[in-house]
C-alpha cells in the first residue's frame, strides 16, 4: 500500500443498527418513516428513579454461526454492536468476506461505548457477595473494549485498532477516527460505531441522579421533545451501530456498493463542564467549521442536519446557536431535525446510528421530521422540519453529537 499518497477518500460500503425501533437499520428506518416511538412508559420509582420513559429492546441479536469462545464473553452492549457489525458487512462484502479483498493487517476496528459492561459489572458482583463467586467470564463481560475485539476476532481484523469512550459523541468520533486511519493511508477497509446498554436499575440511577432524564411522568409526547419550550430532559435508550468504511478506489476495484462517502471530521473539547456544554460555544462551532473545512463545502452547500437534538433545556438551544454561529444567513434554510425524538438517546450508539440516518436520507431523498415538536421554542426558531417527513434534493448531509465530558464530533456525510 502506497502510504506516501495524498489524502485518499473514504466510502461506506455497510451499516447496521439494532435499536428499540428494529433489529436491523431498515426496520429502525421504517419505524422512523411511520412515527412509530422506540420507547415507552417504564415506573421505576420503587428504585428511586424519577424519569419513566426508556428505550429498551425486547430480543437479543441473533448471533447464530458466532463462535462460544466469542459469544460467552460478551456483555450485552458487545452482543448488540456484534448483530450490528454482521449487518454492515453482510451489506458491505454479501457473501464473502473482507479476507477475500484485503490483506487482513489493513483492515481494523473501532468500536466505542460510553459505560460499556456497567450492568454486567453490578451483577456480578451481586452474585460474588451473595455466593463468593461470579462469571469466570466477569473480566471479559466488564472490558470496555470487549465488543471492538470481538469485530477484530471474528473477522480476522489484524490492522488498527481503538475504543474511544466519549459518552454521547462515541459513535461519531469512532466513525471520524476510522475515516482519518484510512484516509491517511493507515487502513483500507475499518469496521466502526458504538454501543450501549444500561438496563440495571444502579444504571439508570447514575444518569437519573444528575436530572438529565426526561421529568415527563405521564405523556410520552413530552418524553422527547427536541426545541421544544416542554423539553424536560433526554429518554434513555440501548443499541448499537456499525458501518463499514473503505478506501474508495479499492472499493470500487471489487465492485462494492457505494452508499456514501464521509467528506469531513471535526472533533473539539469544550473543557467548560462535565455535563453542560460550554456557554462561549467556541469548540462546538470549531468542530463543525472543521468538518466543512476537509470536506470542501460551504455552510450553503449542506443541505441537511442531523442534530445532537437531546431534548434538554441547556443542550438545544447551545446547539442551535452554534449552527446560527457557523451557518450565518444559511442557518434559516438549512433543515435540521432531531431523531432522538423516534429512537431516544442511544448515548455512545447515538451518532453512528445518525450516520446511518444521514446515509438513508441520502439514499431516499427524504428528511426525517422532528417529532413532538408541537411548542416550539422561540429561541430555537430554525426550521426542524416539525411538518413532517420532507423530501428534498440531498447532497451533503452534517451529523453532529456532543456529549458529557465536553465531546464534540461532526461528520459531512455526502453522495459519493
Amino acid at each position: 500500500m502506497n502510504r506516501n499518497s495524498s489524502p485518499r477518500r473514504v466510502v461506506v460500503t455497510g451499516y447496521g443498527a439494532v435499536t428499540p425501533m428494529g433489529m436491523n437499520a431498515e426496520q429502525s428506518w421504517a419505524a422512523m418513516m411511520d412515527y412509530q416511538l422506540g420507547y415507552r412508559y417504564y415506573d421505576k420509582s420503587h428504585a428511586g428513579i424519577q424519569s419513566r420513559f426508556m428505550g429498551l429492546i425486547d430480543a437479543e441479536p441473533n448471533l447464530k454461526g458466532i463462535p462460544a469462545a466469542i459469544r460467552r464473553r460478551l456483555p450485552r452492549f458487545a452482543r448488540l454492536v456484534l448483530g450490528a457489525a454482521r449487518e454492515a458487512m453482510e451489506m458491505a462484502f454479501e457473501n464473502a468476506t473482507p479476507a477475500d479483498y484485503y490483506d487482513l493487517l489493513d483492515c481494523g476496528t473501532i468500536i466505542g461505548s460510553g459505560w460499556a459492561g456497567q450492568d454486567e459489572t453490578h451483577s456480578n458482583y451481586e452474585d460474588y457477595l451473595r455466593t463468593g463467586l461470579g462469571s469466570p467470564f466477569g473480566c471479559f463481560l466488564t472490558m470496555p473494549n470487549a465488543a471492538t475485539a470481538a469485530c477484530s476476532l471474528y473477522w480476522g481484523l489484524r490492522g488498527y485498532q481503538n475504543t474511544p469512550i466519549a459518552a454521547c459523541a462515541t459513535g461519531t468520533i469512532a466513525i471520524g477516527d476510522a475515516f482519518e486511519v484510512i484516509r491517511s493511508g493507515r487502513a483500507s477497509m475499518m469496521l466502526a460505531g458504538a454501543g450501549e446498554s444500561l438496563r440495571t436499575d444502579a444504571a439508570v440511577w447514575n444518569i437519573d441522579i444528575l436530572r438529565a432524564l426526561a421529568s415527563e411522568q405521564e405523556d410520552i409526547k413530552k418524553a422527547c421533545c427536541p426545541f421544544s419550550l416542554d423539553r424536560n430532559g433526554f429518554v434513555l435508550s440501548e443499541g448499537a451501530a456499525v458501518v463499514c468504511l473503505e478506501e474508495r478506489e479499492a472499493a470500487l476495484a471489487r465492485g462494492a456498493t457505494i452508499l456514501g462517502e464521509i467528506k469531513g471530521y471535526g472533533n473539539y473539547s469544550d473543557a467548560f463542564d462535565f455535563t453542560a456544554p460550554a456557554e462561549d460555544k467556541i469548540a462546538r462551532v470549531k468542530t463543525i467549521q472543521s468538518a466543512l473545512t476537509q470536506a470542501g463545502l460551504s455552510a450553503a452547500e449542506i443541505d441537511y442536519i442531523n442534530a445532537h437534538g437531546t431534548s434538554t433545556p441547556l443542550n438545544d438551544l447551545n446547539e442551535t446557536q452554534a449552527i446560527k454561529q457557523v451557518f450565518g444567513a444559511a442557518a434559516y434554510t438549512t433543515p435540521v431535525s432531531s431523531t432522538k425524538s423516534y429512537s431516544g438517546h442511544l448515548i455512545a450508539a447515538a451518532g453512528s446510528f445518525e450516520s446511518i440516518i444521514c446515509l438513508q436520507a441520502l439514499k431516499h431523498q427524504l428528511m426525517p421530521a422532528t417529532c413532538h415538536l408541537n411548542n416550539a421554542d422561540p429561541e430555537c426558531d430554525l426550521d426542524y422540519i416539525s411538518e413532517g417527513h420532507r423530501s428534498a434534493r440531498l447532497q451533503n448531509t452534517l451529523n453532529l453529537s456532543f456529549g458529557f465530558g465536553g465531546a464534540n464530533a461532526a461528520l459531512v456525510i455526502g453522495q459519493a
